[in-house]
């Protein structure tokens, strides 16, 4: 297994082509292209360029339209729900969260329910948009079907992720932005390619047996949700899977459980939806709805230093605030490049030459 580094730039522009030659506009490859290198920048590497080819395949499957009309189907002063119209959730989520920023700064706060839209890449990218104007963002969206509920063996629920993200002063915003299954699926996909076994607890087989296999959900089998059974508290996780699961879709209007479209080409849609697309669910609050948010912002500092100085259990660890990782990849890897498995980058240049775009 052998990494290649690559300049943010030259990750950037070979982005943007791909998305232009699917046909989109110059601002949706660009706000596609940053979501997508703002994963990769923050270590998040299974939502990142790595995913490219996914995104490809389903505009090949006419699943993505990549000149959508995104409008607000319903409203009132606080709430919205946004139909994506098939669009790229990398775009579609973006200005779902706009509109519940716009609204958090007439009335505090901002919700909107999105449906017909599809995969949006990190939660966290459309959180730190509300963070950036003194807001707390809440992101989160349903999901392929992988992952099994407590005591069945059955695809169910997708590994649903969940964002809160929350402004400080002198230190990074605390996000906490995590998959509700025992691992995201894109973490099985990097196992893969580094064709290396992954920790027992996160997926079960076909029969509801515990498994190591990366390739599992190929075969059949299933991810584990958060707390991985029943002795660690997998019904935490599933509740707070089927929590995702109605407020980005049951909520929205998009299909929800098991009816929710697949992002991974060994799944197809359901032949009998409940919904349009998949579903999205965001959330502005106005710190200054509360307290002045300097004020707030100068409590999380505390907060943070407190945590970050808390006993740890052995001299060489360190307590991690959520988020803090992330914050310390972005800034290690702006300065020294992105490092691509090179799995990765084969797969990229083949598509590029399919699509007649310019290599890595």
């Amino acid at each position: 297994m052998n990494y290649i580094n690559f300049t943010e730039d030259k990750l950037r522009t070979f982005t943007y082509h791909i998305f232009k030659h699917m046909g989109c506009s110059n601002e949706h490859a660009k706000l596609a292209t940053d979501v997508l290198i703002r994963a990769d920048l923050r270590g998040i590497d299974s939502h990142g360029v790595a995913r490219l080819s996914g995104y490809v395949r389903l505009w090949e499957k006419k699943r993505i339209n990549t000149t959508p009309n995104i409008k607000i189907v319903h409203e009132t002063a606080t709430t919205a729900t946004i139909d994506g119209d098939a669009g790229l959730g990398l775009v579609v989520a973006p200005f779902a969260m706009r509109v519940a920023i716009e609204k958090a700064e007439k009335y505090g706060s901002g919700w909107i329910a999105v449906k017909n839209s599809n995969h949006f890449g990190i939660a966290g990218y459309h959180a730190l948009m509300a963070v950036e104007k003194d807001m707390i963002g809440i992101s989160m969206t349903n999901a392929s079907p992988l992952v099994a509920p407590t005591f069945s063996k059955e695809r169910m629920l997708g590994t649903n992720p969940m964002c809160y993200a929350f402004p400080a002063s002198k230190y990074p915003p605390v996000i906490v932005d995590m998959a509700t299954a025992a691992a995201a699926n894109g973490k099985l996909e990097i196992a893969q390619r580094a064709k290396k076994h992954i920790p027992s607890g996160w997926v079960q087989n076909q029969a509801g047996e515990p498994s190591v296999n990366a390739s599992e959900l190929k075969e059949g089998g299933s991810l584990l949700p958060l707390g991985s059974d029943k002795d660690h508290g997998s019904h935490k996780g599933y509740g707070l899977g089927a929590t995702v699961d109605i407020l980005s879709a049951v909520l929205s209007g998009a299909n929800y459980g098991p009816w929710a479209p697949p992002f991974v080409a060994f799944l197809e849609p359901s032949a009998n939806p409940v919904g349009q697309g998949l579903g999205h669910f965001f959330g502005a609050l106005s710190v200054n709805g509360f307290r002045p948010a300097q004020e707030f912002k100068d409590h999380m500092d505390n907060w943070i230093k407190r945590f970050k100085n808390a006993e740890t259990i052995h001299p060489e660890q360190r307590v991690i605030i959520p988020g803090e990782p992330e914050f310390e990849f972005e800034q290690e890897r702006k300065a020294a490049g992105i490092p691509l498995i090179d799995v990765v980058v084969n797969d990229l240049n083949q598509l590029a030459e399919k699509l007649g775009v310019e290599k890595l």
